[in-house]
């Protein structure tokens, strides 16, 4: 790899860092190329970058972050790193499902807007809500009560409609 193609990568993963809110860092050993390119299909369609790089160009692209100490002892091992842009859970709901269908894949750190959490957390990440959910929820919890008052407002309604 010449010293342009280096500086090429360290650029592109710079910039897909930089508007992501979840990063997922996984160990794809043993993972075959179909298989990888099945995953990248449904990063595709989630809108989820995905890139594998050396490791050493993965820590200078990402050197002055506040996550950099964390990250450099993870990076061992062939690594890819999947970037989130509007949900930072969305990576890790499709990583879990790749993950469980093929025993293939492990996360060794996730950085969820800034906030380091080991790879032993993933599952628990992979377990929440996603935003959407997460705003269908409150606004299922909103329009609750208000459904509620229609629903007793027409009961009564209908109670003091005289009998025919």
């Amino acid at each position: 790899m010449t010293r342009s193609e280096k500086e090429q990568v360290v650029s592109r993963i710079t910039e897909l860092s930089q508007g992501a809110q979840g990063m997922y860092f996984a160990d794809f050993s043993g993972v075959t190329v179909g298989e990888i390119n099945d995953l990248r299909r449904e990063f595709f369609k989630a809108g989820v970058k995905y890139a594998v790089a050396k490791n050493t160009l993965i820590a200078r692209a990402l050197e002055g972050t506040s996550y950099y100490d964390s990250l450099k002892p993870v990076l061992r091992g062939p690594t890819a790193v999947a970037f989130g842009y509007e949900d930072a859970i969305t990576p890790a709901k499709i990583l879990k499902k790749f993950s469980d269908k093929t025993n293939k894949l492990s996360v060794k750190l996730c950085v969820l807007e800034n906030q380091v959490f080991e790879g032993k957390r993933f599952d628990a990440i992979a377990a929440m809500p996603s935003k959407n959910e997460m705003i269908a929820s409150i606004l299922g919890s909103l329009n609750a009560p208000i459904a509620n008052i229609v629903y007793a407002l027409d009961a009564i309604e209908k109670k003091l409609q005289p009998a025919s």
